[in-house]
């Protein structure tokens, strides 16, 4: 077993940049899903790239296609290193070439058609990831049970239960580690048969099978060998995965049984999100040993002026007049006005302050913010957004899906959209 100072220089990371990420639309709309902002002041993509930093992995490729310019931006403005290290964040655009005049098809496809980039990278070893996950994972200790198990292949995997099952790929796993079988996404009436070896504890719970969470080590000529002799193959869960289990590869679990959130669709998104405002969040943000390492923006403290606030997360640069803040997150320079009252939002800010004057003012009209005497409830509001006085706008499960020019409903969620304006008096969703 190698010494921890030897982990990085035989390891390199690849995170996956994702594809249109249409669940989280609007979102998405003008953005990759790996940079949508989380937590008042992240984005997706700083949660793996984090977790590769905690780890002592500081070699890390992401690989970007869809909607790219704003991830690239961040990677670009957050992620440098000492000069005299080794340390990088690099971009791995998609590109055309003459060998392939395709963009990225797949995950699989994705890492085959950048392997060429990291062919000086002299790393036994490539660690996976994708871009829009929430999670804390030692990686370290990932690749250590890889190179004690001898692996050619190790698959993080999570316990979950029945009814969460058919929704990921799972893995028969027996008492040694080693991988025996995998189903993608199996019928209910498939499952008895897909129990792994899970401790007492997890059987109680009912968590008897172990799902793939997308989470890879190869060994590097074994990826490189199974993406060339598999060399239609675009995706790791529906083909690579299984293809290696009937080469009958040593193929290993790795039992992972943190917090871990797959986010999926916008509802998921926004719950996870208030969760990290509540009492006791799965994932935190207040975990010395986990930092969520962002963009160092030089901003002042945020001001409160006779704001009661409840279970929220308040981000920097946020001047806030209004009346109540409960179960919300408040980007960076978000501006509030008098009496509106904010109950289980997210409100994204935005990425540039007003001048001095318009700010004095206080003024929607000339601010990029949120007017006087507004109801917002059950809401996002993303970047740049201006929204006059008077305005209500709150979601509810009664509400039907549905789309215009400055937001979306969706999953009973309002979603205000990028750079829209809504005039005073405006009324969206729920009547109050």
């Amino acid at each position: 077993m190698q010494p921890t100072k030897d982990i990085n220089q035989r390891c390199v990371s690849l995170i996956l940049g994702g594809g249109v990420g249409s669940r989280l639309y609007p979102l998405t709309k003008e953005r990759s899903k790996p940079a949508v902002p989380i937590g008042g002041k992240y984005r997706l993509i700083d949660v793996p790239i984090s977790n590769c930093l905690n780890s002592g992995l500081r070699r890390i490729y992401v690989l970007t296609q869809y909607n790219s310019a704003s991830l690239n931006k961040h990677i670009k403005n957050t992620f440098n290193f000492d000069r005299f290290s080794s340390a990088f964040v690099d971009v791995l655009a998609a590109e055309q070439t003459k060998e392939n005049y395709n963009w990225f098809q797949g995950t699989a496809d994705a890492v085959r058609q950048s392997l060429r980039n990291i062919q000086n990278d002299e790393a036994d070893y490539i660690l996976i990831l994708s871009g829009d996950q929430l999670y804390h994972m030692d990686f370290e200790e990932f690749i250590r049970k890889h190179i004690e198990n001898n692996a050619d292949v190790s698959i993080a995997t999570i316990p979950c239960n029945a009814k969460q099952a058919p929704a990921f790929g799972i893995m028969k796993v027996a008492a040694s580690g080693k991988i025996d079988d995998f189903i993608e996404k199996p019928a209910a009436e498939l499952l008895p048969n897909w129990e792994s070896e899970v401790s007492d504890d997890l059987k109680n719970q009912g968590r008897n099978y172990l799902a793939s969470m997308g989470i890879y080590i190869f060994s590097r000529k074994v990826l490189e060998d199974m993406l060339n002799k598999y060399d239609k193959a675009i995706d790791f869960g529906k083909e690579i995965i299984p293809n290696s289990l009937t080469d009958k590869l040593n193929v290993y679990g790795y039992k992972y049984d943190g917090f871990w959130e797959d986010v999926g669709d916008i509802k998921d998104y926004f719950d996870a999100n208030l969760e990290m405002a509540g009492d006791a969040p799965r994932f935190t943000l207040f975990d010395k040993n986990n930092t969520v390492f962002t963009r160092g923006r030089m901003l002042p403290p945020s001001k409160l002026f006779g704001v009661k606030v409840t279970k929220s997360l308040i981000a920097e640069g946020a001047l806030l007049y209004a009346k109540e803040i409960t179960n919300s997150i408040i980007g960076i320079r978000s501006w509030i006005g008098t009496g509106t009252v904010i109950e289980n939002c997210y409100i994204i800010g935005n990425d540039e302050f007003s001048s001095l004057d318009k700010i004095m003012t206080k003024d929607v009209k000339n601010l990029k913010g949120i007017g006087k005497d507004c109801i917002i409830k059950n809401a996002i509001v993303d970047k740049h957004v201006q929204i006059g006085d008077n305005c209500s706008i709150v979601g509810g499960d009664e509400l039907e899906d549905m789309e215009t020019d400055n937001y979306v409903i969706r999953k009973g969620l309002v979603v205000i959209n990028k750079n829209a304006v809504i005039p005073a008096g405006t009324k969206i969703g729920v009547t109050i």
